[in-house]
């Protein structure tokens, strides 16, 4: 869907700055920052302390058109790291401190304009990461708010999204060892790695739904949306369609249905009650994805379009079906218990109805003791011999 804009848009209930851990008298956030305008609801998010991070007021730099415009090159192609229906991504050096002459590398992403969704979006997402603060969330640097145009500055992740690196053409031919080298200089994750970058993934959904009150809905899980840095470290980016969950005797918040098409869970696609369920069943589309190397929805793929369609009868009987589930380009590199307790992971996850979903507490710890079985190279052809030896 389109996400382009106009950027005359309704002015927004402001959504209050929370004091950082430790800091008793709290920083506000800067006036002139789009923070002001907020996140529709006046209701301030305050921490829940779980451990997984700290909430916290945080000034985002304001950046000048000009200096943005120097710094790409005048929006150049040649530092074009991406682009979507939200606008382009470029790749860029700044000065981030007036005492410091260092640049430091960042990414800028040019929205694009026309429509008042998108100049919502803009302050939604200036105030989320304004105000949130976790090792799996992105970190916001700066933002430009100048005649039509809207930029915001990020923290650069160098090796890109999940998108990129997880869905490898399968060859013509059917060489699994050559999908497995990758594509050019992205060989393909190996099993280790995606348990990590599933783990990163649900500890932001964990803090963004039980450390922050009210819970903030994430509302647009997908890989193209988890940023990968050097180490492989998971972080959501993309937080412009979150949402202020429900408070007090509230079960639900009633909004205009939103998403990608086949990250969206079915409750919510039929009633437009969104709940922090929704968020789950999106993590275990994206699961799903970590662990068959198939995409949600695939246009191309003819009668298999649609991933969950394929895996249903896998997941049905994943106790001794769960094999089939596996990424070919892993090649059989990965534990196979590790890999039976992901996938049921995954189908609870899944779940057509919401209150049997798991939290994503539930969800944490089930990836931490999956992480704990991680694979090691020889153990399959160990494990192979022994049970040779045992006939």
């Amino acid at each position: 869907m389109p996400r382009c804009f106009s950027w005359a848009g309704p002015r927004l209930p402001s959504l209050t700055c929370v004091p950082c851990a430790g800091d008793a008298a709290g920083r506000p956030c800067s006036p002139s920052s789009p923070s002001s305008q907020a996140a529709e609801t006046s209701m301030s998010l305050r921490r829940r302390g779980d451990g997984s991070g700290s909430v916290a007021g945080r000034a985002a730099r304001k950046f000048t058109l000009e200096q943005l415009s120097a710094a790409t090159d005048g929006f150049s192609a040649s530092n074009l790291l991406g682009q979507g229906g939200f606008g382009r991504v470029y790749r860029c050096r700044l000065r981030l401190d007036d005492d410091d002459d260092a640049l430091t590398p960042v990414a800028v992403k040019q929205l694009c304009r026309g429509g008042a969704q998108g100049s919502r979006e803009f302050v939604v997402e200036c105030a989320m990461l304004m105000t949130l603060r976790h090792p799996n969330l992105v970190s916001l640097v700066g933002y430009c708010a100048q005649a039509q145009e809207r930029l915001l500055v990020y923290e650069l992740l160098p090796r890109g999204s999940l998108d990129a690196h997880l869905f490898l053409p399968l060859p013509a031919n059917g060489d699994l060892s050559a999908q497995a080298q990758g594509n050019g200089d992205r060989p393909a994750l190996e099993w280790n790695t995606r348990v990590r970058i599933a783990h990163g993934a649900a500890r932001a959904l964990r803090y963004l739904h039980e450390a922050v009150s009210p819970p903030v809905i994430y509302r647009d899980l997908k890989p193209s949306n988890i940023l990968l840095a050097d180490d492989f470290t998971a972080k959501l980016s993309d937080l412009g369609l979150a949402r202020i969950g429900p408070s007090g005797d509230d079960t639900h918040v009633s909004t205009r249905v939103m998403g990608t098409l086949g990250y969206c869970a079915p409750d919510y696609a039929l009633t437009g009650r969104l709940t922090v369920k929704s968020d789950v069943y999106s993590f275990g589309v994206v699961l799903l994805e970590l662990i068959t190397g198939r995409r949600a929805f695939d246009a191309e793929a003819g009668d298999e379009r649609r991933l969950l369609d394929w895996a249903r009868p896998y997941l049905a009987d994943v106790r001794k079906m769960y094999g089939r589930l596996a990424d070919p380009a892993l090649r059989g590199r990965f534990p196979r218990r590790a890999l039976y307790q992901l996938a049921v992971v995954a189908s609870l996850c899944l779940h057509d109805r919401p209150n049997l979903r798991p939290t994503m507490s539930d969800v944490t710890r089930a990836i931490d003791h999956v992480a704990s079985q991680p694979w090691q190279p020889g153990a399959g052809a160990a494990h192979h011999r022994a049970k040779s030896c045992q006939i």
